[in-house]
């Protein structure tokens, strides 16, 4: 056993540094201060989720899991938009009510979740079951002089009102331009970055609630404040979301909350994923290159989409191409025969060879030590591909420079196994049953012993024939200094 003591540090997008993640200390947070708030930015409704969403949503699926798995005790809440324009003008064009389309898609997307294994999530909050907390918070804000009202259009929050406002985003207040979609537009606004926070019933058929100024709908920012708020209170330890939130959106979150609770920071760290593109462009369906999470899970399984979103540093984009699921592929497959491996080699000794055992005890402490250094997962990832290196070659010898380092024991051999097994519940990146024993057919099985007895006879060509013959039938051969290997292709 190895024991290891985890410090984990993530890069904080509002101090610009790795910082120690240390939650805050309130005995009613549970045993030892472990207790972590977390709140990610979920998706907005009106369409099917697409490989975008996966950059996002992966990533933090597998830094809550490992959290979690170094002991702390991770509450996990992500919102639902099921108000918004977006949904509204989508519902338009179908002849459908807002509320059906946001509930249709909901269902939708939370079941591509559950297919990609992103099951970390302690709560979904769905935006329209905190009206009262968004117009309480909208309330707040106007008792306290900030927020201000324009006839026939909404509530706005006034950000010249809000000292700090751009210092997060590094944007200027004259120069912040805000109105990101058609809610937040209106030339009688104070500033052109001000912000809806409740937007009054402009049509029939939208959405809309009573509240003290007349009918209406939150604005986008006010709803995760306003959820935020309801479940962790003014200040809370981790919120995520994509690059692309932290401004207008985060920058608007911390204003709001800020100014209600005159307390600050509003969130201790601040983590932002990097974005994906498609052969290095924006996807749009205009290029013709979106590709939603149920048309990708056709051609690839979760666990090869979920390696694709891992293996590069979760800050970093991510280019989806053929050529990436390639070597997505072939590193997935490395994996699983080295598991594959391990179930077929003959335990002749009972000893345990000393070298195996510093191998797997100095592979679980860099390993580890990769993922509290920023989670770092492709440096992660690299030194557990060296592992299977150096372990293939006590496996077969042959490929370790004529060096011999004895013989594996069978405890070591569920040592190795059982590390696997651990690492996948973080990551969900194995399919465990892709490295079950295969039965070999007969005529297969006659065929390696007639390739075998070819090669004892130095009969190349003859056992290359054999070879190529294994291959049509749909099997692939490795020869190694105990034998012949075969898989299914």
């Amino acid at each position: 056993m190895v024991k290891i003591k985890h410090n984990i540090r993530i890069f904080n997008t509002l101090t610009k540094k790795k910082d120690l993640i240390k939650p805050i200390k309130d005995l009613s947070r549970g045993k030892a201060g472990k207790k972590i708030n977390l709140f990610v930015c979920g998706p907005t409704v009106y369409d099917f989720s697409h490989i975008g969403h996966a950059k996002t949503y992966i990533p933090y699926d597998a830094f809550v899991k490992y959290l979690r798995f170094i002991g702390f005790n991770v509450f996990y809440l992500q919102n639902i938009t099921d108000v918004d324009d977006k949904i509204i003008q989508r519902a338009r064009e179908k002849g459908v009510s807002p509320k059906d389309l946001a509930l249709a898609f909901e269902k939708e997307y939370l079941k591509d979740i559950k297919a990609l294994g992103v099951n970390s999530v302690s709560k979904y909050a769905r935006a329209t079951k905190y009206i009262k907390e968004i117009i309480s918070q909208v309330q707040r804000l106007e008792k306290k002089g900030i927020a201000y009202k324009i006839d026939n259009d909404g509530i706005y929050f006034n950000i010249a009102k809000f000292k700090k406002y751009g210092k997060f985003s590094g944007r200027t207040i004259s120069g912040a331009q805000d109105a990101t979609s058609r809610i937040d537009y209106s030339i009688k606004k104070i500033n052109r970055g001000d912000f809806c926070l409740w937007k009054f019933t402009q049509q029939e058929g939208e959405p809309s609630w009573k509240s003290p100024w007349g009918k209406g709908r939150p604005g986008w920012h006010i709803e995760d404040t306003a959820i935020s708020e309801k479940f962790f209170g003014p200040q809370y330890d981790i919120h995520g979301g994509a690059i692309e939130l932290m401004f207008p959106h985060h920058q608007a979150e911390i204003a709001q909350m800020e100014s209600i609770s005159g307390k600050s920071p509003l969130v201790r760290y601040w983590v932002h994923t990097g974005l994906l593109t498609v052969n290095g462009q924006k996807m749009s369906k205009s290029l013709g290159n979106f590709i939603t999470i149920s048309d990708f899970l056709k051609r690839f399984s979760k666990e090869q989409i979920r390696f694709l979103m891992l293996k590069t540093l979760w800050s970093s984009p991510v280019d989806y191409s053929e050529s990436a699921m390639v070597e997505v592929k072939s590193a997935l497959e490395k994996i699983e025969e080295f598991l594959r491996k391990l179930k077929v080699i003959k335990l002749k000794v009972i000893k345990k060879n000393k070298k195996v055992d510093e191998l797997l005890k100095k592979t679980k402490l860099e390993f580890y030590k990769q993922l509290d250094d920023n989670f770092n997962t492709p440096k992660a990832f690299a030194v557990l591909f060296d592992f299977i290196k150096e372990i293939n070659k006590i496996l077969d010898p042959s490929l370790g420079s004529g060096q011999v380092y004895g013989q594996i024991a069978k405890e070591q051999v569920k040592d190795i196994y059982n590390f696997f097994v651990e690492i996948n519940k973080i990551f969900g990146i194995i399919n465990f049953s892709n490295t079950k024993l295969q039965k070999i057919p007969e005529n297969i099985k006659q065929l390696l012993a007639q390739r075998k007895e070819a090669r004892n006879n130095k009969d190349w060509q003859k056992s290359d024939e054999i070879r190529n013959k294994i291959t049509e039938l749909g099997y692939t051969i490795e020869d190694t200094s105990s034998g012949q290997n075969i898989k299914k292709i």
